[in-house]
């Protein structure tokens, strides 16, 4: 299972200014990375925050949990998906809601991208 991080700084708040006022196409503002995951952050308030991931066929996130609800959109590809001891196969146009404090992880079936929406407040 991969590690990601997310870029922050001025370099970054700027592209994601960029993209506001713009009809977008989420899945692709973040390429496919052979053997990893790549991210991008659309949006980063001290409320929430939008991500788009994408991984690479066998990659993920291993198990985890976070303090506040995710919104999980598979934007491309197939992905499974564990919540609580679940287990769930996902594919392009289905969400699923982590709910806060509840253990997750999630691991590529096809390169698949996702966005994940949290909101904090």
């Amino acid at each position: 299972m991969a590690e990601f991080s997310i870029e922050h700084g001025n370099k970054q708040d700027k592209k994601r200014e960029e993209l506001k006022g713009k009809v977008l196409a989420l899945k692709d503002l973040v390429d496919y990375a052979d053997g990893t995951v790549a991210s991008r952050m659309v949006i980063n308030r001290k409320s929430g925050s939008i991500t788009i991931f994408s991984f690479d066929e066998n990659e993920g996130l291993s198990e985890h949990t976070a303090p506040f609800d995710a919104v999980v959109t598979i934007l491309d590809g197939e992905c499974e998906v564990w919540v609580a001891g679940k287990t769930f196969p996902m594919k392009t146009g289905e969400t699923i809601i982590f709910p806060a404090g509840a253990p997750h992880a999630l691991s590529a079936i096809t390169k698949f991208k996702m966005s994940l929406v949290m909101i904090k407040e």
